[in-house]
């Protein structure tokens, strides 16, 4: 199911840690599992991958609007992982009643086992790899969510799709951050959707800048390609989006508490990441606005039960902050520094102290 060149890029892209903190994708086992599909169900027979393509919200942040934040189409409204299983279990029962011979064993995943859904839908004729890494079709592009069946049902086999990117380096060119350092091969240390998704820690300064007004996921490789030009509209979109998370303004989310926050992204891919890591990344969007309003709640924050978010808060606010702000702003930093026990956040507050006190 997995052909040999794909099975090599993934040990290769273990082997120079593009990773990043993801250790379970090292993990003996599910690697196994990843390389060789057929561990995954007993007797399996057929793996059926399925695509759900997902709305997309037109527009950049609006100039002259209040600062707004960017969120990732796919993650606009409900969890992608509750509502494609409940269309793949509908799926599943369908595919029983049609079973010529007994009840067929299957197992359902979307993105929560390791497999390596990307080459699965390559061999499947779903869709070829981008020089992105995401699946691309001719007919709806990239913009879609991958689901798979493993079942032990022997059903028709397709044709594998073959590439079409041809010389098109659109999606290299157009990273932030320069995390997809070959053709299908993402360095995740530097990509923005695992740096605002799934790490959880201190994002390296030197990122930060680069990061934009992402808030929540990237589409910059996606929408740059040619492929999602011409993307054809589904019939329906089970990812409708919601109009709250359509470039949401900064100033509101700074402001979410947990209650708030678990109550703003409830049924949200987004309430995975958890509030400190959220507000994390609306702190470093609000920094690169460089927008004074901003500046009242960034300094609330220095006072944050999260030392991410005092951290991350101190940085943007030496960049929100005008120079008739500078003695309060400098004093503030000063009143944060004796209250801070935290060696990392000490440090963050001694750079922003510098980056203002010379500027």
């Amino acid at each position: 199911m997995i052909n040999a060149r794909n099975r090599q890029a993934l040990l290769d892209w273990i082997a120079a840690g593009h990773f990043a903190d993801m250790a379970w994708m090292t993990e003996t086992v599910r690697l196994e599992r990843r390389l060789h599909p057929g561990s995954m169900l007993d007797a399996v027979e057929s793996v059926i991958v399925l695509g759900m393509p997902y709305q997309v919200s037109d527009g950049l942040p609006r100039s002259g609007s209040p600062a707004q934040g960017m969120i990732a189409a796919y993650a606009q409204g409900d969890d992608y992982h509750d509502v494609m299983k409940k269309k793949l279990r509908a799926f599943c029962r369908s595919l029983q009643s049609h079973a010529d011979h007994g009840t067929p064993d299957q197992r359902i995943y979307v993105d929560t086992a390791p497999v390596l859904e990307h080459a699965l839908a390559e061999a499947g004729g779903l869709g070829w790899l981008g020089k992105h890494s995401l699946s691309i079709d001719r007919q709806y592009g990239s913009w879609f969510m991958l689901g798979e069946v493993f079942t032990t049902a022997i059903l028709p086999v397709d044709s594998p799709v073959s590439a079409h990117c041809g010389t098109c380096t659109a999606c290299i060119n157009q990273c932030p951050t320069a995390a997809i350092v070959a053709p299908m091969t993402v360095d995740a240390r530097r990509c923005i959707s695992w740096l605002t998704i799934e790490f959880k820690g201190f994002i390296p300064e030197d990122l930060r800048p680069l990061m934009g007004l992402h808030i929540y996921g990237c589409d910059d490789c996606q929408s740059c390609c040619p492929w999602n030009d011409h993307a054809c509209i589904a019939d329906r979109y089970f990812l409708e989006t919601r109009e709250e998370n359509i470039l949401p303004t900064l100033a509101s989310l700074l402001c979410l508490d947990d209650t708030g926050f678990r109550q703003r992204f409830k049924k949200s891919p987004i309430k995975r990441t958890g509030r400190e890591a959220f507000v994390r990344n609306v702190c470093i969007a609000a920094g690169n606005t460089h927008d004074n309003q901003l500046y009242a709640p960034l300094r609330l924050l220095l006072t944050d039960d999260s030392a991410i978010v005092r951290a991350h808060a101190a940085w943007a606010l030496v960049r929100v902050a005008n120079h008739g702000q500078q003695t309060e702003l400098l004093a503030c930093l000063q009143q944060a520094l004796a209250l801070e026990a935290q060696p990392q956040v000490r440090g963050e507050l001694l750079s922003a102290y510098k980056y203002r006190s010379f500027s």
